[in-house]
């Protein structure tokens, strides 16, 4: 299989396409039924490996979640390095204690040292976490550069994940040590705090590569409609992470993915309907 381009961040190859896990972990983003279906079809490590291993024969060898704090995650991932004989880039995205106390600090390096106890490249901080940072007024974010210091002091590569859109933006004005963020991007403003104008007017500013997520703004928009927008518009060093819940659905993000950075067509089957208009049929 023709392998997918990839990206520098912080010294590190990164494919460009990451592997989401909301739609293997259980987050739907429609509810808790659909959640309850995600975890019982993903319900063992070995019940990821068909998924991760499409992506691993495309060269997307990149994985996003809070891993550390999410031990089915943990144990996938090793399966699946195991299975394929493959390493994995881990991409942890944890929730911690940003309590301005010295007990909420030892708490806060706890699980910095489990992410890298656990093996992850990328310590990226939840944006649970960053948001209670923010100073709007001061447009920066304090405190933060003592985290990022636990991270980089750990030999992991630090950054943080971005709800809110002008955490990119105070993160490089005061020039905060970060080799990436994640920031919530697609064509339907899905989660999104301001327009979809603005979110991507910031992507082609930032001072680092950005991870973008939610391209399919879970589930809301088709395949084709939400990687072709993400892959148009974001910058040939940013990344776009691509949830699915099966392999046939990675394969086929992965063509449409590279048809639209290839701007050609991709070669997908049309969807199937009872009674599918003639426009949509092939001429005999």
């Amino acid at each position: 299989m023709e392998q997918f381009p990839r990206t520098s961040v912080g010294g590190m190859s990164l494919p460009r396409m990451l592997i989401g896990t909301n739609w293997l972990l259980g987050w739907s983003h429609t509810g808790a039924a659909a959640d309850a279906a995600i975890r019982e079809k993903f319900a063992k490590p070995e019940d990821f490996y068909p998924v991760i291993s499409a992506f691993l024969a495309a060269g997307v060898d990149a994985v996003m979640a809070p891993i550390s704090t999410t031990p089915i995650a943990q144990e996938a991932i090793d399966y699946a390095e195991q299975k394929a004989g493959h390493k994995i880039i881990r991409i942890d995205t944890p929730a911690m204690n940003v309590d301005d106390t010295p007990e909420g600090r030892h708490e806060a390096e706890r699980t910095v040292k489990h992410s890298r106890e656990i093996g992850s490249d990328f310590c990226l901080i939840h944006h649970t976490s960053v948001e209670q940072l923010v100073n709007k007024n001061l447009r920066a974010i304090p405190r933060l550069p003592d985290y990022l210091s636990m991270i980089r002091s750990e030999g992991m590569l630090p950054g943080l994940s971005a709800h809110m859109p002008e955490v990119v933006q105070y993160t490089d004005w005061n020039e905060y040590d970060v080799e990436t963020y994640i920031q919530i991007f697609n064509c339907m403003g899905f989660l999104m705090q301001v327009e979809v104008e603005n979110v991507a007017r910031i992507i082609h500013a930032a001072k680092h590569p950005v991870m973008t997520i939610k391209p399919m703004a879970a589930g809301r928009c088709t395949p084709y409609v939400g990687l072709t927008f993400s892959w148009n518009a974001v910058r040939d060093c940013d990344m776009v992470t691509v949830g699915t819940n099966s392999e046939r659905e990675a394969l086929e993000d992965i063509e449409i993915s590279m048809a639209a950075l290839e701007h050609r067509f991709p070669d997908l089957e049309a969807r199937s309907s009872p009674f599918r208009q003639a426009v949509l049929g092939h001429k005999d």
